[in-house]
């Protein structure tokens, strides 16, 4: 079916906008008290931050008074560089019963991120310049920075190339058919070659098909118990050696998605030796959980690719700190009660991660597994260094910042959620961490204080 849109120029709503981001900050606002953290910056000091009313971060200094300003008290709070996503889902167009640009970037916002980049796996698929600037047009009134990763293929169906020259002039930030590889060798090592000359990265969802056919999680244990079928560690493996055969063929740069198994961290920290474009991103749900959550045909715990091994998830940590993974994306994958809601091989494919990213890692920090650098580096730093955006607080610049308190512990309610997308395996824990302030664009787009 072929679905007609109304293409609304952006620039048609610039003067409203400008006008909601003037009221919104009326005045000044001053985050007192806070310890400011950026490790890029060099800053490690409890002192006030003022943004000013165009969102611009004016001043950073002990005790900033004598201005007309919104106080916020930021004490025992951490303010770092807003959080970045380089991997989320937000169903836009096509699946708006699970997830809208809307309902995903409040989500963000609650989780901490100033910058999301939506995958486009939508219907119909992001894969080419009239979807594109559809989606764009869409994105311009989110709370937060929404950037659009565009298909690789048509219909991301693995046959023809999608016109990967014009998405790129069209705003495309990268390409990537997530939710499935890009199989045919012949038709991956060509878009590597075009993507190459753009200088965009192939953001890859490394599984080969025939080896994870029908496969429901990963291929352990577990499996066999519950007696489903299993998604084995080769399955991503062998996509990662070849992609990074096809990086180093083309000189084009190669992003790996939710990257989980032991042998696919070996593969990067080879390539990486070898001086290859080839970077990394592992979820927070990777990094936290196992194959065992999946216990009881927990369908929330159902996630492409699955939770593995506790030997994986050592390694993916051990990636982590030592730089072959260089981000922590989440791979936020909305679905609905219903959906999920059936026998475990019927359930969709997916975790619902913006909201409780932060605490995951923060898990990580307080039981000394990774540091306080590793992990804000890892969601602010690094993926912005592979978008080639900023991620800063410095005088001058526009303001992206998140506050959050390291030491709260909070009941993960998915009724609560921002996201339409309660699909989450936390439901009913006590996690520890969260976020209580995001800064983006400029203005106040979550409050907690």
């Amino acid at each position: 079916m072929v679905m007609n849109f109304d293409f609304t120029k952006k620039e048609r709503f610039k003067e409203e906008r400008l006008l909601e981001k003037h009221l919104h900050l009326a005045n000044d606002i001053i985050i007192k008290n806070a310890r400011v953290y950026s490790p890029q910056d060099g800053l490690d000091e409890v002192t006030d931050v003022l943004v000013n009313a165009d969102g611009i971060i004016e001043k950073i200094d002990k005790d900033i008074s004598g201005f007309t300003a919104n106080v916020l008290d930021a004490h025992d709070l951490v303010l770092t560089p807003a959080f970045i996503d380089l991997h989320c889902h937000l169903r836009e167009p096509g699946f708006s019963h699970k997830e809208t640009i809307e309902s995903g970037t409040k989500a963000a916002a609650a989780g901490g991120f100033a910058v999301v980049c939506a995958m486009p796996n939508t219907n119909p698929a992001i894969d080419n310049v009239a979807t594109i600037e559809y989606f764009l047009d869409r994105a311009e009134d989110a709370s937060v920075y929404v950037l659009l990763i565009a298909a690789i293929t048509k219909g991301r169906e693995g046959q023809a190339l999608s016109p990967m020259n014009a998405l790129d002039q069209a705003g495309a930030i990268a390409f990537s058919d997530d939710g499935c590889s890009v199989s045919d060798a012949q038709i991956a090592s060509l878009a590597f070659a075009y993507s190459q000359k753009s200088g965009k990265p192939i953001m890859e969802h490394c599984e080969e098909p025939s080896l994870a056919k029908d496969g429901q999680i990963n291929d352990g244990i577990i499996a066999t118990r519950l007696g489903l079928c299993g998604i084995p560690n080769a399955a991503e493996e062998v996509i990662v050696a070849r992609d990074i055969a096809l990086a180093r063929q083309t000189g084009a740069r190669l992003h790996i998605c939710h990257i989980s198994t032991a042998g696919a961290v070996e593969l990067v920290r080879q390539a990486k030796k070898e001086g290859l474009k080839v970077t990394a991103e592992v979820t927070p749900h990777h990094l936290v959980l196992d194959e065992s959550e999946c216990l009881g045909y927990n369908t929330n715990a159902k996630v492409n690719p699955p939770l593995r091994s506790l030997k994986d998830r050592e390694a993916l940590i051990a990636g982590l700190n030592d730089g072959t993974i260089d981000a922590i994306a989440t791979d936020h994958a909305p679905h609905t009660a219903h959906e999920k809601d059936c026998e475990f091989a019927y359930a969709p494919f997916g975790i619902s991660g913006l909201e409780t990213a932060f605490a995951l890692v923060n898990s990580l920090i307080k039981d000394n597994k990774i540091s306080l650098e590793t992990a804000i580096r890892a969601l602010t730093q690094k993926p912005a260094a592979i978008l080639g955006i900023k991620s800063t607080i410095k005088v001058g610049e526009e303001a992206n910042l998140v506050a959050f308190d390291m030491n709260e512990k909070w009941l993960v309610e998915a009724k609560d959620f921002k996201s339409k997308g309660h699909n989450t395996p936390l439901e009913g824990r006590t996690v520890q961490g969260r976020v209580k302030l995001t800064i983006a664009k400029g203005a106040v787009a979550y409050k907690e204080i």
